[in-house]
């Protein structure tokens, strides 16, 4: 394979130099796009070989050779006669002799090079043999790491291109044959020696071969002893514990493995002496990997640890241990899941014997839990920060808590919620008896040990019910009087915000909450601030009913706080006092509608007016922020009202509908302030329905000129909304409403056909998506006058076009739109809208599926290739399984021109982008699924060859022609 070629490989190893070397980008992407299509191109096979032999190659160039030559063997192998495979396996088997000692990395990818040559030559019988005796007895490492490869890529061969007939063939003999035949030769390694029983490599091998050799036959033979042991060896730590973790996860179906569990659970139970021992130790990842075997064998016998709680006592305590002694924190992660396992399977009633045994394990958790939930005590005396600087530890530390704090909700189901609360609340009460006095205003001693019980009883607030009796009457008075520090003061503001519910419940706890809160908001520190809002909004919404009568006095304090507060906070905080306005009588909503919201619009217009003449965006972000409460009102003022009387909401919408419309004419280019004022169109149809009536021409006039005029795709969303809303068949909605509906949807097609005619789909991503989405409805209520209008053509047109995008959001709705319309090609399309009077489907009428099959004749040839294209070249990952469904679609409405159109497609394909024989293979099978009518498995073929095409074809390659998109054209 190097004969004669050596002198060929200068270019590689210049443009090899040159990606390393400090030149300008320009000549690194030619260097790049070189070595792409090198590592394509039939020449690679031979040059390969002469960069892995030739003594003057880097070794960087080594390992680019052999990382070429993998993926040659893995998607190229069609490129050589097969005749030849035995010289390429022999070559291959000398060059691992070769760096059989290393580098590791290149010995790593020849591996997987000989892995993946022994999986597709399947007259290759006995691979073990030949590979064992080509590197010789010497050469124990690099035979370990093949026999760990060979079951990996084996088990990764749907990426080769073979039949599922042919892979499971070749898995039984390269995995299933072998099985014995590797255990005893690991065995017998093994026991050569005790560097080889303490090897790292040999248990990487042993966790491979577990897929084939039953964890039974390990745990009964010297390797298991070798395994135990090598915990004791800092080299082989890790791998041992990953093979031995491997082990017990094989022996989760508890019932099978009652043999193994036993010969394993001592052996497990005896490394407990070592928690202590390795939590002094400076390695934390030691910790970690110990506390991960316990973690571990608790998830795989949780089952078994339920039903014979005596017995399993043990590896429960170590369990816990490992959480106890976790100074730092890093281990006690990897229990979490155990513990929520361990909760679902004790809380079930049948288990009520093993749950009443561990309820004081439970507890004790608790205690830890929120041991480990107290801040840290800085290195530096800045008390001020925590973290020494370090902001990605801090935000680590708080995401973990967040996680304990999911701990102690499984601790809740457990032993109570009134058990857990009033360990937080002893915890408090300690603090106070210990140190309260002792707390200033510029000094609060040992305030994480109060910070922590907080927190935990902020964590556990969802689990507490309204009618709990116990702890929350005596614990809140006290959480109202915490010092005055910011921790302190953020934690029980967001803790009382978790006890809203409770509150409703019990009237005599609001007020001293409530001032407690108020006060909040004018604390010099704005996470606290923050916390405020946060918690008025719960109180405003769960006790709305108790401050009804406050609704008047609420609004000076609205006034005086709204302008200070971040916007965030802003929301919170006007949703709280939308929700008390909502529980007004009917004959007082609007005139407090209006007392709330009027100060806002003047708000608004005066930054709206210093906005047309602002340099900057944060004035234009301004008005847009003030019209996020405004539909934060409207949102949730929703009074009932009889369909005879006026609604009072509506009423004061129509007096501020102008202002809205002004603004969305005065700022066509500000994306923000659009979204927002189409967001509050939205919120008014959606809250009031069919009351919105008398404003809805004016509505729909706005919606159809501001799309014209802005071409944003909020215009269209909003569209959507009055679309369902007053659909044929809504209640209360006339069939002349309705119609007028449909005619504003069509007026908003067309607008949307122009735009896509002057501009490429790459300018209006977020457009087309707004747009499919309201196609995928308005199929829903108006599928006839859709499917009839000459306008759907043109739509299909224009899903042609958008088909083209690479961004997944559009490009997933264009294909949901797809789907649906294509449906109708059918009996049984997909519309819930077209069930009969006993939910029964109703038929779809032929005219319709004519009329979609007559739109497939004339473009389907078109949409079959975007969709192959892109599911070969540029979809996206999470695309794929629509396209196919695209496909599928096509071949249940027209079979058999749409598997012309995909022959013709793949025909279309570069000159040597598919092996040979592969179009005619996949078009025979094709044809054999449609003839029996298994379209299904036609589309599991397609999807196999565009997968296969894309792992071959990483990049487009040059040659695409007649595959390019053209331009979407419309003169309507």
């Amino acid at each position: 394979m190097t004969s004669g070629v050596s002198d060929g490989i200068e270019p590689v190893l210049a443009a090899l130099s040159t990606m390393q070397a400090n030149v300008d980008r320009s000549q690194k992407s030619e260097a790049h796009e070189y070595l792409e299509k090198f590592q394509k191109s039939p020449e690679a096979w031979a040059k390969t070989h002469s960069l892995l032999s030739s003594p003057k190659t880097t070794s960087e160039a080594k390992l680019f050779a052999a990382t070429t030559l993998k993926g040659k063997i893995i998607y190229d192998l069609d490129q050589l006669p097969r005749d030849s495979l035995t010289s390429l396996r022999d070559s291959v088997l000398t060059l691992l002799v070769s760096f059989r000692e290393g580098p590791r990395p290149i010995r790593t990818q020849l591996c997987v090079c000989l892995a993946n040559l022994a999986v597709q030559m399947l007259e290759w019988k006995e691979v073990l043999g030949q590979v064992g005796s080509t590197l010789g007895s010497s050469a124990g490492d690099c035979i370990l790491e093949f026999l760990k490869i060979l079951p990996e890529e084996v088990t990764e061969g749907r990426k080769i291109s073979l039949t599922e007939e042919e892979l499971m063939t070749r898995t039984k003999e390269l995995l299933q044959d072998n099985a014995a035949q590797v255990m005893g030769l690991l065995i017998q390694y093994s026991r050569s020696s005790t560097t080889a029983a303490s090897n790292p490599r040999l248990f990487e091998c042993v966790s491979s071969w577990l897929r084939e050799i039953p964890a039974a036959d390990v745990v009964n033979s010297f390797l298991f002893d070798a395994l135990i042991n090598a915990l004791s060896n800092e080299d082989s730590f890790d791998a041992a514990v990953d093979c031995l973790c491997t082990i017990l996860r094989d022996t989760r179906e508890v019932d099978e493995s009652v043999e193994i569990i036993r010969a394993i659970y001592p052996r497990i139970v005896s490394l407990q002496p070592k928690i202590a021992q390795f939590a002094q130790s400076e390695d934390l990842e030691i910790y970690k990997g110990l506390t991960r075997i316990f973690a571990e064998a608790g998830e795989a016998w949780v089952v078994m640890i339920a039903r014979f709680p005596a017995d399993f006592r043990s590896l429960i305590e170590s369990i816990l241990e490992c959480c106890g002694r976790d100074r730092d924190r890093d281990a006690i992660a990897l229990t979490f899941l155990f513990w929520y396992e361990f909760k679902q399977i004790i809380t079930l009633e049948i288990y009520k014997e093993a749950r009443d045994q561990y309820a004081e394990i439970f507890g004790r958790l608790v205690d830890i839990m929120i041991k480990h939930l107290e801040y840290p005590n800085p290195d530096s005396a800045n008390q001020g920060d925590l973290f020494d600087g370090d902001r990605e530890q801090e935000e680590r530390f708080r995401e973990f808590r967040h996680q304990m704090g999911d701990v102690l909700k499984d601790c809740c189901e457990v032993i109570t919620v009134t058990e857990c609360l009033g360990k937080a609340f002893r915890l408090i009460q300690n603090w106070i008896s210990t140190y309260g006095s002792q707390a200033t205003s510029t000094s609060v001693p040992h305030w994480p040990e109060l910070e922590a019980p907080l927190f935990s009883m902020r964590a556990m607030g969802r689990m507490v019910s309204p009618e709990e009796s116990v702890v929350l009457r005596q614990v809140i008075p006290l959480i109202v009087q915490i010092p005055d520090h910011e921790k302190l003061r953020f934690q029980a503001i967001m803790a009382l915000a978790r006890y809203t519910d409770w509150t409703a419940q019990h009237p005599d706890f609001l007020q001293p909450q409530l001032n407690f809160v108020i006060a909040g908001f004018s604390h010099s520190s704005k996470e606290v601030v923050r916390a405020a809002a946060l918690a008025f909004k719960f109180f405003g919404s769960d006790c709305r009913k108790l401050l009804e009568s406050h609704v008047t006095e609420l609004h000076p304090f609205y006034e005086s706080v709204l302008d200070s507060l971040p916007p965030v906070s802003q929301e919170e905080i006007t949703e709280g006092v939308a929700c008390i306005i909502s529980t007004q009588e009917l004959s007082k909503i609007y005139d407090t509608f209006k007392l709330y919201c009027d100060p806002v619009i003047k708000r608004m217009m005066s930054r709206a007016n210093e906005a047309k003449s602002a340099q900057d965006d944060s004035t234009r972000l301004a008005v847009a922020d003030y019209l996020q409460l405004l539909t934060i009102f409207v949102q949730n003022i929703q009074p009932y009202v009889l369909p005879q009387q006026e609604n009072p909401a509506v009423k004061y919408c129509q007096e501020i509908l102008p202002v809205l419309s002004a603004i969305a004419e005065n700022f066509t280019g500000s994306t923000p302030i659009l979204e927002r004022v189409c967001r509050c169109w939205r919120y008014m149809v959606l809250s009031y329905r069919t009351a919105i009536l008398p404003l809805l021409p004016t509505l729909a006039q706005q919606l159809a000129s501001g799309f014209e005029n802005s071409r944003q795709g909020c215009f269209l969303w909003a569209t959507d909304s009055v679309l369902r809303e007053f659909a044929a068949g809504a209640e209360f909605v006339d069939a002349a409403t309705s119609e007028a509906i449909y005619k504003f949807f069509e007026q908003q097609a067309l607008a949307f056909l122009r735009i896509m005619n002057d501009l490429p789909p790459e300018d209006l991503p977020d457009v087309i998506e707004d747009f499919f989405r309201l196609l995928i409805d308005a199929l829903i209520y108006y599928h006839q006058q859709l499917l009839l209008s000459p306008v759907c053509q043109h739509i299909l047109s224009a899903s042609l076009s958008a088909l083209t995008l690479q961004q997944e959001p559009p490009l997933i709705t264009t294909l949901h739109y797809l789907r649906d319309f294509l449906s109708y090609g059918t009996d049984h399309p997909n519309s819930s809208n077209l069930d009969g009077p006993d939910s029964q489907p109703l038929h779809n009428p032929p005219q319709i599926q004519q009329a979609v099959k007559q739109m497939v004749v004339l473009q389907g040839e078109q949409l079959v290739q975007r969709i192959m294209t892109g599911m070969m070249f540029n979809f996206p990952r999470d695309c794929l399984q629509d396209a196919s469904g695209v496909l599928l679609a096509l071949f249940e409405i027209m079979p058999q021109e749409t598997a012309v159109w995909i022959k013709g497609t793949i025909g279309m394909l570069p000159e040597g982008s598919i092996r040979a024989g592969e179009a005619d293979r996949l078009m025979n099978a094709v044809g054999m699924k449609v003839h029996g009518g298994d379209l299904r498995k036609v589309r599991v073929l397609l999807q196999d060859f565009t997968t296969s095409y894309r792992r071959r074809n990483v990049a487009p390659r040059e040659g695409l022609g007649r595959l390019e998109a053209t331009r979407f054209r419309f003169n309507g």
